[in-house]
């Protein structure tokens, strides 16, 4: 049997200030979640009762998944309990969000890092990538690094995938770099990979739901096609923005304190074992790895040549979607030896329960809670109240909104969801006050993605979340300043270039 690897830990320590901090942070939210709840539970809000229901059981989740009150997998299965104690839905459906085909995802892909760490995959993977000229000299092209290739294989496969490539890679470069102080810095990388994964998926139709979701929904209710050229005419430009300006950011709140010299010299590669012959365990995770990366990028290369509607492509996302894709690759580790009498294989039982069932745990809670504000009319009356209460009827105005709108809800829910439940309302809106609902449109498809707040926003942000790297505070304060970021580039933007591209 193989002998497990500890996952990494953070290395930073936290000061006695930074403690107490947590101490109270964690006293106040377990009488603030259930008094807030409560307090909204009782106020005259202009909701149906169901709604008004849920707006309350949310207001007191937020405030416990904020303040880490209890473990915030806990308050992912403790909320959707509530819900179905409430009357919200009914058990076998808000519970069936745990089995969502995402929860899939997340469980094959924690499974093929989990090998890839164990054989140590991940540690050659990372030398690889040190080792191009130049990138492993200093800790800045490293970040950017890892960043620029997420985001370009999010333009292709899901932001799930791309995010579950690189979390171990990401890994295993951090174990190379200097450990002493390097805490800080580790919490920049695995932010870099979630965010990069989400501003890389807005780049090309393919690259996240949403963009399909918007673009159809425009198709069908104005008849207007927006083509794949056309949306990377639009969306490439931002993504370019919104990377620079993230690698910005993270590079200000997470430095890594090390003189780039003595990572010039070499100290980085150093400290990684010398990589070997490949051993079979090696070999065996690199098969799992590949084929489930060649089956998330195959649709998308056949939605190119044949197009996304056609019979072949449709086949094809029918019989292996993400979530069957990653537990197909992930069997693999189970059923591939690595030593001729066939005793040991690449993943054990014992190995695989170490994954992190936590955060997986936390995203069906999310999920589940997404699809309830969606069916109780929570999510239409917050997006209708929103636009009324401002009376806002210019195009540029209800653009604003909408993108505001989506970001927002995304940081509750899934951008999936939240394009679904968005986009429809303010093209309503802007047809209401004759405007045209194009910009408004894209503004929230392209904001649904951008919900970067909280663990729950993203898979990538769940899925680095597990990393055990990532201080609550820490990703609560970077994403809400990359929101209010994205907010300005995504408006500029499509104030900029919808009319040069005609799509007004």
């Amino acid at each position: 049997m193989n002998t497990p690897m500890e996952p990494p830990q953070p290395q930073e320590t936290f000061s006695e200030a930074e403690r107490r901090f947590d101490q109270w942070r964690k006293r106040i939210g377990l009488f603030a979640g259930p008094g807030l709840a409560l307090l909204v539970f009782l106020l005259p809000l202009p909701l149906a009762p169901s709604a008004h229901r849920m707006a309350a059981l949310m207001s007191g989740a937020v405030v416990y998944w904020v303040t880490e009150a209890i473990p915030i997998a806990v308050t992912a299965l403790l909320a959707p309990t509530l819900a179905i104690l409430l009357g919200l839905g009914k058990a076998d459906v808000v519970l069936a969000a745990f089995g969502d085909k995402i929860i899939f995802v997340f469980i094959g892909s924690f499974l093929i890092a989990r090998a890839m760490e164990i054989h140590r995959l991940d540690r050659r993977f990372a030398g690889w990538v040190l080792s191009w000229p130049g990138v492993g000299k200093t800790p800045v092209r490293i970040f950017a690094t890892l960043g620029a290739i997420t985001a370009f294989l999010s333009m292709w496969i899901s932001n799930t995938a791309a995010t579950a490539m690189m979390f171990p890679i990401a890994l295993g470069v951090l174990s190379s770099l200097p450990k002493e102080r390097s805490g800080s810095y580790a919490t920049g990388v695995m932010l870099m990979i979630a965010f990069s994964a989400s501003v890389g998926g807005i780049g090309t139709p393919i690259g996240t739901p949403p963009n399909l979701i918007g673009i159809g929904l425009i198709a069908k209710q104005t008849g207007r096609t927006i083509s794949f050229f056309e949306w990377m005419a639009l969306a490439v430009p931002l993504m370019l923005a919104m990377f620079g300006a993230l690698y910005a950011l993270l590079s200000t709140l997470h430095p890594m304190h090390v003189a780039p010299e003595r990572i010039s010299g070499g100290m980085a590669l150093r400290t990684l074992d010398p990589p070997g012959a490949w051993t079979a365990g090696e070999k065996n995770a690199l098969g799992a790895f590949l084929v489930a990366v060649f089956l998330w990028i195959l649709p998308g290369c056949l939605g190119i040549f044949y197009g996304g509607k056609s019979e072949l492509v449709t086949l094809f996302n029918s019989r292996l979607p993400e979530g069957g894709v990653a537990i197909l690759a992930a069997s693999l580790l189970f059923i591939l030896p690595t030593d001729r009498s066939l005793s040991q294989f690449t993943l054990s039982w014992e190995e695989a329960v170490q994954i992190d069932w936590a955060t997986i745990l936390l995203f069906g809670g999310g999920l589940a809670l997404g699809n309830l504000m969606f069916e109780t009319g929570l999510s239409k009356a917050m997006g209708e109240g929103f636009i009324s209460t401002l009376h806002i009827q210019s195009l540029w105005g209800i653009t604003g909104i909408a993108i505001l709108l989506g970001i927002l809800v995304s940081e509750l829910t899934s951008n999936t969801a939240s394009a679904n439940m968005i986009v429809p309302v303010v093209m309503a809106i802007a047809m209401a006050a004759q405007v045209s609902p194009l910009p408004p449109a894209l503004g929230a498809t392209l904001g649904a993605s951008y919900g970067f707040m909280l663990p729950i926003s993203t898979p990538p942000n769940a899925i680095v979340y597990g990393s055990g790297l990532i201080p609550i505070r820490r990703m609560i304060r970077a994403g809400a300043i990359f929101d209010l970021i994205g907010f300005g580039i995504i408006f500029g933007g499509l104030r900029l270039l919808c009319p040069l591209l005609g799509l007004i």
